[in-house]
């Protein structure tokens, strides 16, 4: 450790800066909310905190004082510490979280961070009813599993009565409703109340503060304590403005302009010696530190799953410095490059975008969106392993970029060989490719654990092998089905996670768009409209039709319901006469229900393997007929 060097020339003249606002903020003290700025905020309040409350101190009520920090104000009530989610003046009620012990899992306990209850007896503040009933409907899921309960009574005693957690709403009956039944009752009140919180309310007869409040305030006095008093008197503070009072303020902030001019000079040819000391160190101490994204993932799995790490300079080299002529693929989120590698071997790159040229608040927002897509697409390949699946050989996050290696698909997209001028596929090849891609998605649902959800299945993303073989790929949008809530007042069974539709145009589920609520059959959709363009050849939007038609999944349905599929259904198949087998009429259905506008109607991942599976089967028997003849 280096010795403590003493205070700069600076530093001095700013610690001289900060005692004259000192003194001048004493000289000027009021804690009448007329004096403070309109620019004040202190989430969740948007200008002062009304009494009791107050973030000043000597103001508002001694035991309610707010300490604003981020992203939540903080406060203190009975020696318990709370996050304010939200204030609502109208019914002066307060939804609080509580900030928890991160020494509660010493005894091995749940991941439930509580031991002992939320108790605010003797305070002014009452637990809202609605916070109480929502406890009352919850209960563990059979068969239960009980914790240790010699280390951690409290856990147990919350398994039998979840209402324990906050006093006062003990329930004197055990919950009947299967619909509060919770797979990990713990773990869901830990996601509960660290999210949402519990209501309070605070009832003025039972705290003298607020009737004395009342008093100042008629006579136009502001609210506060003595807070150099043992006992932290209740003061009536009078409003500021004499005359001998002003001209000390006047004084005091002239003296403090003066000194805020001298110490910007000396403070901006400090900053310019500091910078040129360390402009040449910067990038050598940058390679040594820990690169966040590697934080992220080594937070999230073990080092043994995660795969192998590339040096930036070894993708550039392989990609000849990202040479334009070896760029392969082209979307939102990357440029696709072609590698090889020093062993010969060829592999996709794909470098996320920079977006040069934006704002700063954009660029930071695109680099946080980058490097969670990154994040999110390694996890999950790094989890996966399926051979209708792309397969990820490693990852480089560097300053310069942030880069994916995957297998190298020689073929080209779905898309290439369905919209582009070497569309010749016939009709058994694609019949192959939806039941590979449907097995892909059977994979991702039911043998993952929790599921993932693609978001993205499109033509565009079903790459091609040279044997017609398919891989899908492109997860910068998938999301692990990680339930934080279950639908409990639906009709529906699903589980769903909410979050904000993203995906591709025409392949979007209307319905995740309309609800927000994120479940394997808004990948059902997506896969629909595939099918839709394995019939049809047309893609999935075309501005060049009609603006009722510009969606295929609009256009398809429209002519399926009225008896004209021929006019939709690719020539090429008609030309060669395919559909002997009433395979084409088959695959329609399979379809329509696909893109089903309540998702219940749709079909799962396996139920659409079996129904491929047949269809395959009776187009095999047509083909052997055919042969015979």
């Amino acid at each position: 450790m280096s010795q403590s060097q003493p205070p700069s020339a600076s530093q001095r003249c700013f610690s001289l800066l900060i005692f004259l606002f000192t003194t001048l903020q004493s000289s000027s003290a009021s804690c009448s909310s007329s004096s403070s700025s309109s620019s004040f905020h202190c989430p969740p309040f948007n200008s002062s905190p009304p009494f009791p409350f107050s973030t000043s101190p000597g103001c508002g009520h001694p035991n309610f004082q707010i300490q604003c920090s981020s992203p939540r104000a903080t406060i203190s009530i009975k020696n318990l510490s709370f996050s304010l989610l939200h204030y609502d003046s109208l019914s002066s009620s307060l939804l609080l979280s509580p900030i928890l012990d991160s020494n509660r899992n010493r005894h091995n306990c749940s991941s439930l961070r509580f031991s002992h209850p939320i108790d605010l007896t003797g305070s002014p503040f009452q637990i809202s009813d609605s916070s109480c009933s929502r406890l009352s409907l919850l209960r563990p899921c059979s068969p239960l599993l009980l914790p240790n309960c010699s280390r951690c009574p409290f856990d147990c005693k919350l398994l039998k009565n979840p209402g324990r957690i906050l006093h006062g709403c003990e329930s004197t009956h055990g919950s009947l409703s299967e619909q509060g039944c919770q797979g990990d009752l713990l773990g869901f009140l830990q996601d509960f109340f660290t999210r949402f919180g519990f209501q309070v309310e605070f009832d003025e007869s039972q705290d003298p503060y607020f009737a004395k409040c009342r008093d100042c305030q008629t006579k136009n006095g502001a609210c506060g304590f003595n807070s150099t008093h043992p006992d932290q008197d209740f003061l009536c503070f009078p409003q500021p403005g004499s005359e001998t009072e002003q001209k000390k303020v006047n004084h005091v902030a002239v003296l403090s302009l003066i000194f805020a001019l001298t110490c910007l000079l000396l403070a901006i040819s400090v900053a310019v010696t500091i910078f040129r000391s360390r402009r040449a160190s910067f990038f050598s101490s940058s390679v040594n530190e820990e690169d966040p994204a590697a934080l992220f993932l080594r937070r999230h799995r073990s080092l043994a799953l995660l795969p192998p790490v590339f040096t930036f300079e070894e993708l550039e080299s392989a990609t000849n410095r990202f040479d334009q002529k070896r760029k392969i693929g082209d979307g939102g989120f990357g440029s696709v490059y072609l590698g090889q590698l020093t062993d010969g071997q060829l592999l996709a790159v794909k470098f996320l975008h920079h977006h040069h040229g934006a704002t700063a608040a954009a660029t930071e927002h695109c680099k946080a969106f980058s490097m969670k897509s990154f994040c999110n697409e390694i996890l999950i390949l790094s989890s996966i392993d399926h051979p209708n699946l792309v397969k990820l050989h490693g990852y480089c996050s560097d300053p310069r970029g942030l880069l994916l290696v995957h297998d190298y698909v020689t073929n080209g997209t779905l898309a290439d060989h369905l919209h582009g001028r070497k569309s010749k596929m016939t009709w058994r090849v694609r019949i192959d490719i939806a039941l590979q891609t449907a097995l892909a998605m059977e994979y991702l649902h039911f043998a993952v654990a929790p599921p993932v959800v693609h978001r993205d299945i499109t033509s565009s993303n079903i790459f091609v092998e040279r044997d017609m073989r398919i891989k899908v790929g492109d997860f910068g949008l998938s999301r692990l089905l990680v339930l934080t809530e279950t639908t409990a007042t639906s009709a529906s069974s699903s589980d769903f996670v909410c979050t904000g539709p993203q995906g591709t145009p025409g392949y979007l589920d209307p319905d995740y768009h309309r609800s927000f609520r994120l479940t394997e059959k808004s990948d059902v959709y997506s896969y629909g409209v595939v099918l839709m363009e394995l019939m049809t050849g047309m893609k999935a939007v075309d501005q060049r039709r009609e603006k009722r038609d510009m969606a295929l999944a609009d256009l398809f349905v429209s002519k399926l319901q009225v008896g004209l599929l021929d006019q939709v259904v690719d020539p090429l198949l008609a030309a060669a006469g395919e559909d002997d087998g009433g395979g084409v009429a088959a695959l329609a259905e399979l379809a329509f229900r696909c893109v089903a506008v309540d998702k219940d109607d749709r079909p799962d991942a396996k139920e659409i393997v079996l129904e491929l599976k047949r269809i395959k089967s009776r187009t095999r028997v047509v083909d052997n007929d055919v042969a015979k003849c």
